[in-house]
């Protein structure tokens, strides 16, 4: 099978199976453990809505999958009011900024002294580079409102 890797937009909250099933109105099936952690998963990019209370499509996630699916991100307090093509610099920025900080984590960690210097030369680079490509994302999200003004 071909690999693929994808991004969508969603919105989450901390749900237990059982309280989704009661969510849905349904029974919890016999040979399903009503306390596991999960995730009620909101689609807000796209999926016909299958619940009166939402908007988009909802499902349920147990907490490991959720975890090695989604990440949480900070969007501008204005993403709704962003044209799409403007939405997807402030999701890219968002995804930028979270990978550098897992970076900056792994470079001020233990195991990077490991490496050889010049690894940790190009980890160093590469770090910088996320962080003047993130101001470059800033400003031009910032320019969005004067686009609009």
């Amino acid at each position: 099978m071909q690999a693929y890797l994808g991004t969508k937009l969603i919105k989450a909250q901390p749900l237990t199976r059982l309280e989704y099933n009661l969510l849905r109105g349904w029974d919890l099936p016999a040979d399903e453990n009503g306390s596991d952690a999960g995730f009620l998963v909101e689609y807000v990019d796209g999926g016909k809505a299958n619940h009166p209370n939402y908007a988009g499509y909802i499902s349920w996630s147990p907490a490991d999958v959720f975890a090695r699916a989604y990440q949480a991100i900070t969007l501008p307090a204005n993403y709704a009011a962003l044209a799409p093509h403007q939405q997807r610099v402030a999701l890219e920025k968002a995804e930028l900024d979270d990978r550098q900080a897992k970076l900056g984590a792994f470079v001020g960690g233990n195991f990077f002294a490991t490496l050889p210097e010049a690894e940790r030369a190009r980890l160093r680079k590469q770090h910088r580079i996320m962080s003047e490509l993130s101001e470059i994302l800033r400003e031009r999200i910032a320019a969005f409102e004067e686009y609009r003004a």
